[in-house]
């Protein structure tokens, strides 16, 4: 699901371009004194790019080609293909191969039978669920590579659960539940690099910028030691506030007795389609898990399912699946690349990264550069509403400042991963946070308590696992 721009009222709007205006005029001759010509205009197609993809009423792809356009007439490229070299990235295309391969497992029923086992526990009271509903999220991504596909599929299912056991619309049960698929779930996505989008461009960069080039079960066990720890505590932490601010929880509480219900496929064809898209799907996580990376690329797998689906005595995939790919996303992931390419090749990352350094103390330790990047990267999610597009941008700035400062880069990238991912202040700095904000079963308070507490755990964890436990994997 992609998250439309924000649309401000046009006095806002006209009021915020030209304030981007007068800084790309006037930065060259205050801020960014000392950089050189095309550093102080890379700085400018990156703030007019926070604009256009943040605030501005121009749709997204537009834009995205626009700032494509000012790359290349400001002469910031060498040629037409320098500009496009963002969509080069294998990240894109496997972000485009496994969103399309997601849509079969809806088409053959897997998504329904995982999320029926949830209603199996629905005899056991609400108390059962509330334990496994976590896990279930914490494991999804493993085999569901799509947050928002996740959200689909348990939504309707924690409606009938609510129901079943007599609660109320608004009930504390249904609350935890829609924060444990919006923001939860969106956070959970990080375990493993083909979970979605996001942990895909991270391994993409880690990859890129030649920090690390970690194998799928590695990527697990650098990541879920930090990631489960902050997803224990907050779940926690947002079941007793939310019990704490709407009243006292019966535990005992049996429900009405609903119906046990099970996903049953009708005939003989259905079973074989299931079981056949189940095992192939098994065998392609397997094979990222154990195979190396750099023998087998982890793109090829589902490039060649992609085909197999595809066939005719198959035809669990057609061109209208294709077409219904958000190619939107597409053009403001490849020019995020590019934007981020252009700042590591012209020096303009390194620039930025030496100016940081000015803020900070003069012989200031490991641990107060780890902080102060730990609050510029937040700082930066703060502006961008897509966080693909956040670490794209911040990535090779906090990479230079690692190369200066001496700081493993595999700490400082884990660091910035963890921070974007974990960021969900705002309902729209995610797709499932956004939809979840958007049902009203979580008010407002209960929305930025419980996202503000996850935010500042992800913080506070990712500093501590990036000075002591993270470069151990250096």
């Amino acid at each position: 699901m992609p998250i439309k721009n924000k649309r401000f009222t046009p006095s806002f709007s006209i009021l915020l371009f030209i304030s981007v205006i007068i800084f790309i005029f006037i930065a060259p001759s205050t801020l960014l004194q000392g950089f050189a010509p095309e550093q102080q205009r890379t700085v400018g197609l990156l703030v007019l790019a926070i604009y256009l993809w943040t605030a501005s009423p121009l749709p997204t792809g537009a834009a995205s080609i626009f700032l494509l356009a000012v790359m290349i007439g400001l002469n910031l490229v060498e040629s037409v293909e320098g500009a496009m070299i963002g969509f080069v990235s294998s990240a894109l295309y496997f972000i485009m191969v496994l969103t399309i391969l997601s849509r079969v497992l809806s088409k053959v029923g897997v998504d329904k039978v995982i999320a029926s086992q949830l209603m199996r526990l629905n005899k056991r009271g609400p108390k059962a669920i509330v334990v496994a509903l976590p896990i279930m999220m914490a494991l999804l991504p493993v085999l569901m590579p799509s947050a928002f596909a996740r959200l689909k599929m348990l939504l309707p299912f924690v409606d009938r659960l609510n129901e079943s056991f007599g609660f109320s619309e608004r009930s504390i049960f249904k609350k935890y539940a829609m924060y444990v698929i919006g923001v939860m779930n969106q956070n959970g996505t990080m375990i493993v690099y083909t979970g979605g989008g996001f942990p895909i461009l991270a391994a993409q960069l880690l990859s890129d910028y030649q920090i690390a080039d970690l194998s799928w079960t590695e990527w697990i066990l650098v990541i879920a030691p930090p990631l489960w720890t902050v997803l224990i505590v907050v779940n926690i932490f947002a079941w007793h506030y939310l019990k704490y601010a709407h009243g006292h929880y019966e535990w005992d509480q049996k429900g009405r007795g609903a119906a046990e219900e099970e996903v049953r496929l009708e005939n003989r064809s259905e079973k074989n389609r299931f079981w056949f898209v189940l095992v192939t799907f098994v065998i392609m996580i397997l094979m990222w898990a154990f195979t190396d990376s750099r023998q087998l690329p982890i793109l090829l797998p589902p490039m060649l399912l992609l085909v197999v689906y595809s066939l005719p005595g198959i035809a669990l995939l057609d061109n209208n699946d294709i077409k219904a790919f958000d190619w939107e996303n597409f053009l403001l992931l490849g020019t995020s690349f590019s934007i981020g390419i252009l700042l590591e090749e012209n020096g303009t990352a390194s620039e930025i990264a030496s100016r940081m350094l000015s803020f900070l103390p003069e012989g200031a330790g490991m641990l107060m550069n780890i902080i102060f990047v730990a609050v510029v990267i937040f700082l930066f999610r703060m502006i961008f509403v897509v966080p693909s597009s956040a670490i794209i941008v911040i990535f090779p700035v906090v990479i230079s400042y690692a190369n200066i400062t001496g700081i493993p880069g595999l700490s400082l990238g884990f660091l910035v991963l963890m921070i974007v991912g974990g960021t969900n202040i705002f309902p729209i700095h995610s797709p499932t946070s956004y939809f979840a904000f958007q049902t009203h079963v979580l008010s407002k308070k209960d929305h930025y308590v419980i996202a503000t507490f996850s935010t500042l755990m992800f913080i506070m964890v990712s500093i501590i696992a990036a000075a002591t436990y993270w470069p151990l994997w250096q």
